[in-house]
């Protein structure tokens, strides 16, 4: 009965993600009310209140998330965004914890370390939620803004986690030293980057040095790599997070056997994951009892979204040469998801005294930031003007599976409205040596270029080159990589 419940439940979740394109609302508010309808409360009627299996649940679907969500991150633009993203991850956490927890300590007349709790709980953003959106809506926003949020998004978990822990010990053991906390803070994120980067490189070199018959077997030792990478790092002390998703960079950007067909494993083992830790998050919940606490979930919600995002986003990125409409985008942007539910049971596994209050009260902001945000992201987009003229492409019918010492890629870069190359025949574009125009996306139509093709604003150029003048082609191709940072000087 318990695998005919299980298969009933995957089978709706799929189809719920079909339905959430649709509607254009991320795909979890869908698996949350699916597992909501399942337990008790819903017609399901299945009794589940396990939080530390929930919690247990939520924490390997994570490792596993980030893990993809490294895999399928390009170095090269998020490098161009490297500080102004890590910024947000940890002064951007720190001050969206500390504005949402002054102002939840004076609404619920709660201790003010109480309140910094449920504000680090609550201060990481969903970058499941952030693009499933995106994706359903159609939105393509400017060269610099997609992989800022992208970094963001998957870099700062292990700060909330690291603040929701430290809290907990705070008043569980107020004697503790605060030294302390700084300490395990250093020691989790250097750990966290060494073990990531080391056993990212390792899987890179096993991958390629081990020569196995049966192709089944590489998804097996992905899924040992990433289970590792976490498990070992946790136990040394380091941020299992961290290490997991700076492992799916280090892999994602390494050319490998069998690369296509692992990352399109390890995306599907990531929706797998995700629907695994929303469903189980939506049985712990008691509707009858998020009435209770509708009222403050919602004005915590409205602060988070209208007061601590917009100033955390603006004071972190105080130094970067951006302009306002792109901050004010990033700071909509800022929908929150699985990992906030998940950090709001480590206070009732703690048994703290105002615990189902967190955990209900977070639970309601969440769905209140996916339904607000979530809907309204198109709209916020075209009214800031950062939508880029091009929509979102379809994946070319071409992929190319580099080989173990090759440095080429090959990547899909939008002929953008003022590029240089527009109206020019691709003979008499001065593209770096090693590239090589190898298709051409024109409408709904695949064209196999000539030297005597002109391109038109709107192509998808598909390009073979060297990974180090990929940077070249895309300021070459589309302005809006460099225009963007002119007009942010």
């Amino acid at each position: 009965m318990v695998l005919v419940w299980v298969a009933v439940l995957l089978i709706a979740a799929v189809f719920a993600s079909r339905l959430s394109d649709r509607l254009g609302v991320p795909s979890l508010l869908l698996f949350l009310g699916i597992g909501m309808l399942a337990g008790e409360e819903g017609i399901g009627g299945l009794p589940f209140d396990d939080a530390r299996l929930t919690q247990s649940i939520g924490v390997v679907a994570l490792a596993f998330i980030l893990f993809a969500g490294g895999l399928e991150t390009e170095w090269g633009p998020v490098k161009s965004v490297l500080w102004r993203g890590l910024s947000l991850a940890t002064f951007g956490v720190l001050i969206t914890t500390a504005l949402c927890g002054v102002f939840a300590a004076w609404l619920l007349s709660i201790p003010w370390i109480e309140g910094l709790l449920l504000g680090a709980i609550i201060s990481s953003t969903d970058a499941a939620a952030v693009f499933a959106v995106m994706r359903s809506q159609g939105i393509h926003l400017k060269a610099r803004i997609g992989p800022l949020l992208e970094l963001e998004s998957g870099s700062n978990d292990p700060m909330a986690v690291l603040l929701t822990l430290a809290l907990i010990k705070l008043i569980t053991v107020p004697a503790t030293p605060i030294l302390e906390f700084v300490w395990m803070f250093v020691l989790e994120i250097a750990l966290g980057l060494a073990f990531g980067y080391l056993l990212g490189r390792a899987t890179v070199y096993t991958l390629n040095l081990i020569r196995i018959q049966a192709e089944g077997l590489y998804p097996v030792l992905m899924i040992g790599a990433a289970a590792l990478t976490y498990g070992l790092t946790a136990i040394l002390g380091g941020s299992g997070f961290l290490a997991v998703y700076v492992a799916g960079i280090v892999i994602g950007n390494s050319n490998f056997v069998q690369k296509r067909s692992l990352i399109r494993f390890t995306n599907g083992l990531a929706w797998l994951m995700q629907i695994a830790m929303f469903l189980a998050l939506g049985m712990l919940v008691y509707p009858s009892r998020l009435w209770k606490v509708a009222g403050l979930a919602v004005a915590v919600s409205l602060f988070l979204m209208l007061v601590a995002r917009p100033v955390s986003v603006f004071v972190s990125l105080a130094f970067a040469s951006m302009p306002v409409s792109s901050k004010a985008m990033v700071s909509w942007v800022g929908l929150r998801g699985a990992v906030p539910i998940v950090l709001a049971t480590f206070p009732l596994l703690a048994g703290l005294k105002q615990s189902e209050l967190f955990f209900n009260v977070v639970f309601v902001a969440v769905l209140l930031s996916v339904l607000v945000q979530g809907t309204s992201l198109a709209r916020v987009a075209k009214w800031l003007k950062v939508e880029s003229d091009m929509g979102p492409r379809h994946a070319a019918p071409l992929e190319f599976s580099p080989g173990r010492k090759t440095n080429s890629d090959i990547e899909e870069i939008i002929v953008a409205e003022g590029s240089a190359v527009a109206g020019k025949r691709i003979l008499d574009l001065t593209l770096p040596k090693s590239a090589l125009v190898v298709l051409l996306n024109r409408g709904d139509e695949y064209l196999v270029p000539r030297g005597a093709t002109v391109l038109q604003t709107g192509d998808g150029v598909l390009v073979l080159a060297d990974k180090k003048d990929l940077p070249e082609l895309r300021t070459l191709i589309d302005p809006s990589w460099v225009a963007e940072d002119a007009g942010e000087g």
